[in-house]
């Protein structure tokens, strides 16, 4: 019977690129593949023919000596360049399916290093700023005492697997494929517990809730981490721990808005202290300072601390502290006060005179106006 056309096998053309092909080849074999087809003598040897058409379609000399002479170039019956004798389509396989069927050839179990953790630490503003060390619970898995992690019972010791010789794995052959899957014995870790430690049965591992001490340095804020190397939890036959990693959460303050190593904050000033001017105490981290307002001071406006902010957990810089003022308009007042805001408000006059003292109200007024005549002009 005739060969078919390589290309016509795979389902591509002859400009195809050998990525394409990979590809091509990969989405048949899946389809095609003898754990698949359950014994199909025609099925597996549709696969053999897709197989065979892939080696020469992904050999650059085969593919020439194909594209030149057709199926004679690459039949070593007919002194073509044929297969060369040995080839392994094991490999082929390996290097298409590997992370699909259980990998490559040779791969040693190896004990699986202990999961890390995370601990979510909450603190205050001030606990950040200033660092501090703090006592944690833990909940995790830690090497068992009795067999120091090795599952097996005291005066003990787990044996090499029988059937895998410590590998892990265990090869699967069908007919000039080998597939390697992981040892049902021991379930590919290499070894197996005949008279499993009693303390943990033979998991080298048991729950503990462990109390750490964690040094927190100063300046840290939300969303930081502090790691600890080797205090997750314990790996499995010895395997090294896993790493615990705390994470810092900074809780609201009721004064200070936090902005990396700035503080903000709004201070509450008077009608008549912004007006003529005076002192004003302002909270710091430190303690109470004294502000000096100038007169004629405007709602918002914003003063800076320097040095009163946070100290860089990184850098070492110290940020500064933003004292945004919001004048206060008097409430509950009396009749005596009433009137005599109404008299200042007189004393101020009307028009141009009142301009000289709110100049943004009679801005914003000759704005207004200006709009409307636009609209009727």
């Amino acid at each position: 019977m005739s060969k078919r056309d390589y290309y016509e096998v795979l389902g591509v053309d002859k400009s195809t690129g050998e990525r394409e092909i990979k590809k091509a080849y990969k989405k048949l074999a899946m389809k095609y593949h003898p754990d698949r087809t359950q014994g199909n003598k025609e099925l597996e040897e549709k696969f053999k023919e897709i197989q065979e058409a892939y080696e020469v379609l992904t050999d650059s000399q085969k593919r020439a000596a194909y594209d030149q002479y057709g199926h004679a170039g690459v039949d070593p019956n007919r002194g073509g360049a044929g297969f060369g004798g040995g080839a392994d389509f094991g490999d082929i396989f390996g290097d298409v399916f590997g992370d699909i069927f259980g990998g490559g050839r040779g791969r040693q179990s190896r004990a699986r290093q202990g999961a890390d953790l995370r601990y979510n630490l909450e603190m205050s503003l001030e606990e950040a700023v200033r660092g501090k060390e703090v006592e944690i619970r833990v909940p995790t898995l830690v090497a068992c005492d009795s067999c120091h992690g090795s599952g097996a019972k005291k005066g003990t010791s787990p044996k090499t697997c029988p059937t895998c010789h410590g590998q892990g794995q265990v090869q699967m052959r069908q007919g000039f494929f080998a597939v390697q899957q992981t040892c049902p014995t021991c379930s590919g870790r290499g070894k197996i517990i005949s008279d499993p430690c009693n303390e943990c049965h033979g998991q080298g591992r048991k729950e503990q809730t462990k109390t750490l001490s964690v040094k927190v340095p100063a300046g840290v804020d939300t969303g930081d981490r502090i790691r600890l190397s080797g205090e997750g939890e314990a790996g499995e036959s010895g395997a090294p721990a896993g790493d615990l990693y705390v994470q810092v959460h900074v809780r609201d303050h009721d004064i200070f808005t936090r902005d990396g190593n700035n503080l903000y904050c709004e201070v509450p000033l008077s009608f008549t202290t912004a007006a003529l001017g005076g002192e004003l105490q302002v909270p710091t981290l430190d303690g109470k300072v004294k502000l000096k307002v100038s007169p004629e001071t405007q709602t918002g406006r914003m003063f800076r601390l320097r040095g009163k902010g946070v100290k860089s957990v990184r850098s070492g810089a110290i940020g500064d502290l933003l004292c945004k003022v919001v004048v206060e308009t008097p409430v509950n007042l009396s009749a005596k006060q009433k009137e005599l805001l109404k008299e200042l408000d007189e004393s101020m006059g009307k028009g141009t005179d009142a301009a000289k003292h709110r100049p943004k109200e009679q801005g914003f007024f000759d704005g207004v106006k200006k709009f409307f005549d636009d609209l009727t002009n």
